[in-house]
């Protein structure tokens, strides 16, 4: 009788049961507690009962949502990237221009990567990468892993309509990434500089990035 019963029992459930964590209203109203907690203490002093607190839930319901203060966190910063680097991407598929292309892309990346809370993510997930491992691959893999790719998938489409010629995407992908934020980051990651970059920082040395790239990748240069 019970292996009669159990489909029609297993369907009844599916139909009345809440999945768990699946409410985007409350996600957002955790993620928003969790980034006032973590911007004001830092992410070794935040805790989850704090953050419960400002997100006016109840820790059960936290946890419902989040394993851990950890994937919070990583969960956080994807929220804070996905503002501003589909603007990046946007720039790489829909611009006909690769000089402008590029250009737009290196300014956004720019754009990401100083300003306030990416760069207190960043120095959190420095500082707790050595006994978190995986947190700081979930990190790496989600921005700048992501971010390399899809550029390198652009550059090789590039070279397949005879733009460029470049034998290794990826590594191209790379350098211009870190061409693209000389002098800009890492004085600001290390607090040697307070304040974000201006536009017109910002353009000339995304500027010299794509000049020195396409004197390098160009099929003239080639």
């Amino acid at each position: 009788m019970s292996a009669t019963l159990e489909p029609r029992h297993v369907k009844a459930i599916s139909r009345n049961r809440r999945v768990a964590g699946a409410d985007p209203g409350k996600r957002h109203q955790i993620l928003e507690g969790a980034h006032a907690v973590f911007t004001a203490r830092g992410f070794d002093a935040a805790s989850m009962n704090d953050i419960a607190a400002a997100a006016n839930v109840s820790k059960g319901t936290l946890y419902v949502y989040f394993e851990d203060k950890e994937h919070l966190f990583v969960a956080l910063i994807e929220r804070e990237r996905e503002k501003q680097k589909q603007g990046m991407y946007a720039a790489l598929a829909e611009e006909p221009d690769l000089t402008l292309a590029l250009t737009n892309f290196g300014s956004g990346l720019v754009r990401l990567l100083t300003n306030p809370f990416a760069l207190s993510a960043h120095r959190i997930v420095l500082g707790v990468a050595e006994r978190m491992p995986d947190l700081g691959r979930e990190f790496y893999e989600r921005g700048p892993m992501q971010g390399a790719q899809q550029l390198a998938a652009f550059l090789a489409r590039r070279v397949a309509e005879g733009e460029l010629a470049i034998a290794d995407p990826a590594l191209a992908a790379a350098q211009f990434v870190d061409l693209s934020q000389s002098t800009l980051m890492r004085p600001r990651l290390f607090n040697a500089e307070r304040m974000p970059p201006s536009e017109d920082e910002i353009a000339y040395v995304v500027g010299e990035a794509v000049t020195t790239f396409m004197a390098r990748y160009g099929v003239k240069a080639a």
